[in-house]
């Protein structure tokens, strides 16, 4: 098959084949692979430099003319005649392929080949570099000059290892956010586990001044004996988690058993069949859904002590059961007692503790919990001796429920108990007549109010704050000597978080609440105050005793000194027939009262410098000396 004229006149003459060469063929395709084979055969031609590729150190396709884009001349050589037909006869796409994978190829050679020169030159600077420097520290011991090439690539390695690592450092901690690169992390030996939940400063400004009783609380509960905790649970404030705590996650000598699918567990003293705790998880409602504190001081010793009576009342068969009650409840004289019966005096302690929130957040979640049909018609709100009417407390609702009620209707029911629910429940509502309204004007109420739950609050054994969880924890481990098992999780996100309301609409629930926002504060001072003075109490207590630590090793010290030396100079005297060692022994005693003064002394400057104008209880502490110095004497 012959050549169009016009690729004939491109490609010039044919090649002729040499001698012992196949005979020329019809087909183009193997025409075209058959003179280029004989081309790249010959020793000399271009087309085998190509074949064998560039010389060393020169990049394909770097100033080179590229073979596509400008035709052949006439006056080419035999090998371009020849390679002309191997892409001559190719379509467009194929070349411009094969191109494209020529170039990639140029380009990734030229990477590497500079990748490799790079890290080579590093490497060889390194070298030099260390050598010099172990050349100066180890002298003639250092051989890094005369290093190998297996040593080359492990000092490589290092290398590589190093900026690895140095990347994956900026990749998981950015910037200068990454706690490892804090100079706190180094500088404090442990976090503090109380930091403020709020990461704010745990230092704050108090705005009332409180005693000393006041701040420090420390409850010698006994649970073997008759002391009981009662809980006084007020409505979304996060009751049911701490009540779940003092069921579940304390370590007592005989925990409460809680069953599967039950919510109330049974809280046992060690040794006896009476409970410690009154609370919801432990006796239930005993007293009422959600009673407050008017209800509780009236109700739990009645229930406390009927629950005992009816242990101790004797069983007579078909007889009536003659009731075990104090003679005087009986109208008799104090040394007559029922027949059958034993009677002994209780003295019990009531520990009354609860849970304080935040106003708003506090009205928002239980706003929320009305929508999903939460109702408390439970509740029996008992003052002196009796439930309120329907015209002392009206309803907000006339259905069954309040479900779906909406924020602006929750608010405007001027009958809500939700309104300043905190101090009600807090205050004795028996200095108020009530749920009277007409006994007293509503300024003079409220004020009694604000104040009977001020003075509740400060006058109970614990009571702690939803937004703080670790501090509430660790206020109540120290109050009542009693340890979590697990500690306490702060939940900043709630239902009530989930609320987005104007600035508007909370101006209106703080006034809606205006009593509770004002017991918050003063429960929220008061409460810090008890943190830090129970923190520096705790500081206070650790150094005083590792200043008796520190006097009892000095003390040892010497005299084990003066006595291991006065024994070496005559081993085989008495004591009684050495006066140096009498001598040695007296001046220990001066080394040892100088040391612990000075000790002391400066370390009560440092304490007045730390804590000025706080009281200091250094009674005991001032005869330390006296009595470490007897302590010493009956230990020798």
């Amino acid at each position: 098959m012959a050549l169009p004229a016009c690729a004939a006149r491109v490609l010039g003459p044919p090649l002729q084949p040499e001698r012992g060469a196949p005979a020329r063929t019809t087909c183009p395709r193997r025409h075209s692979r058959v003179e280029a084979e004989l081309a790249a055969s010959r020793p000399g031609s271009v087309a085998a430099s190509v074949r064998a590729g560039p010389p060393r150190g020169v990049s394909r396709g770097f100033n080179s003319q590229p073979l596509l884009d400008e035709p052949l001349k006439a006056s080419s050589s035999l090998a371009g005649a020849a390679r002309t037909p191997l892409f001559a006869l190719l379509s467009r796409g194929r070349r411009r392929r094969m191109h494209d994978l020529r170039r990639r190829w140029d380009l990734g050679s030229l990477c590497r080949a500079l990748l490799t020169r790079g890290l080579a030159a590093l490497g060889h600077s390194l070298k030099h570099v260390l050598g010099a420097i172990f050349s100066k520290i180890f002298g003639p011991l250092a051989s890094v000059g005369n290093m190998d090439e297996k040593s080359n690539k492990l000092l490589l390695a290092l290398v590589m290892l190093f900026l690895f690592a140095v990347i994956v450092l900026q990749y998981v901690c950015p910037g200068t956010e990454c706690q490892l690169l804090r100079l706190q992390a180094f500088s404090s030996p442990m976090p503090d586990p109380y930091r403020s939940e709020d990461e704010s400063s745990a230092r704050f400004v108090p705005r009332y001044n409180f005693s000393r009783g006041d701040l420090l609380r420390k409850v010698d509960f006994d649970i073997k004996g008759d002391d009981l905790i009662v809980f006084l649970h007020i409505q979304k404030t996060g009751g049911t988690t701490f009540g779940r705590h003092l069921v579940r996650n304390i370590q007592l000598e005989q925990p409460c058993e809680c069953r599967v699918g039950q919510k109330k567990c049974t809280c046992h003293r060690p040794g006896k069949r009476e409970t410690w705790l009154f609370s919801r998880f432990s006796t239930g409602w005993s007293c009422g859904l959600h009673a407050d504190w008017t209800e509780l001081t009236s109700c739990v010793p009645a229930v406390v002590d009927g629950k005992r009576d009816a242990r101790l009342r004797p069983s007579r068969g078909d007889q009536p059961p003659t009731p075990c009650l104090p003679p005087s409840a009986l109208g008799g004289p104090q040394e007559i007692m029922p027949a059958g019966c034993t009677w002994e005096t209780v003295k019990r302690n009531f520990h009354y503790i609860t849970i304080l929130r935040d106003p708003v957040s506090r009205y928002l979640s239980e706003w929320r919990h009305v929508q999903r049909g939460a109702t408390w018609k439970a509740s029996l709100h008992v003052c002196d001796g009796r439930p309120p009417t329907s015209e002392e407390l009206p309803s907000c609702y006339t259905g069954d429920d309040w479900s779906g009620c909406p924020l602006k209707e929750f608010m405007d029911c001027p009958y809500n108990l939700a309104n300043n629910r905190q101090v009600r429940m807090l205050s004795d509502l028996t200095l108020v007549g009530c749920y009277n309204l007409s006994v007293m004007p509503e300024k003079q109420r409220n004020k009694v109010l604000l104040e009977s739950a001020k003075s509740n609050l400060k006058h109970m054994a614990f009571f702690g704050l939803t937004e703080f969880q670790r501090k509430t924890q660790y206020l109540f481990e120290k109050t009542f000597n009693m340890n979590f098992i697990s500690p306490f999780t702060q939940y900043n996100t709630t239902r009530a978080s989930s609320v987005e309301i104007n600035e508007e609409i909370q101006k209106r629930i703080e006034g809606l609440n205006f009593l509770d926002m004002e017991l918050y504060s003063y429960a929220k001072d008061l409460f810090l105050q008890r943190y830090q003075f129970m923190r520096q109490k705790e500081h206070q207590e650790a150094r005083q005793k590792r200043q008796e630590q520190r006097k009892f090793l000095k003390g040892r010290f010497l005299q084990t000194h003066f006595q291991s030396q006065g024994q070496s100079q005559n081993p085989s005297q008495n004591p009684s027939q050495n006066p140096n060692l009498n001598a040695n022994q007296n001046v220990t005693q001066n080394l040892i009262q100088n040391l612990t003064q000075n000790s002391s002394q400066k370390e009560n400057r440092e304490s007045r410098k730390q804590n000025p104008g706080q009281e200091q209880s250094d009674g005991s502490a001032s005869n330390g000396t006296n009595d470490y110095i007897g302590s010493v004497e009956k230990w020798r």
